[in-house]
């Protein structure tokens, strides 16, 4: 079994996303997240080590920006990201949404 690298607990959810790369521009969806990073299900291609800037989706309607390192690839799956730095609002805004979602 392979070891659990990830220090938050990841909260399984469903919010589309959206970025540009030099690929063009994607749409996605994240099927879970945690204040470390999140996962994203999309057949879009992405490299290693590629930095991504990309917005999700809030259950308002607002779509939040965000920056993340792409940790690993599944290519036509998906891949993770990890955030590189959130603002503090940014932090508050994922913490509400993860604990909404848990009470669910």
């Amino acid at each position: 079994m392979a070891e659990e690298r990830r220090g938050e607990e990841r909260v399984p959810l469903m919010l589309d996303l959206r970025w540009e790369s030099l690929s063009g521009k994607h749409t996605a969806r994240i099927s879970d997240m945690s204040l470390g990073g999140c996962y994203v299900e999309t057949i879009g291609q992405v490299t290693v080590g590629e930095v991504i800037r990309f917005e999700v989706q809030l259950p308002t309607g607002r779509w939040m920006p965000l920056i993340g390192d792409v940790v690993y690839h599944l290519p036509g799956m998906g891949f993770g990201i990890r955030f590189r730095t959130l603002t503090e609002g940014q932090r508050q805004m994922i913490d509400s949404l993860l604990d909404y979602v848990k009470q669910g």
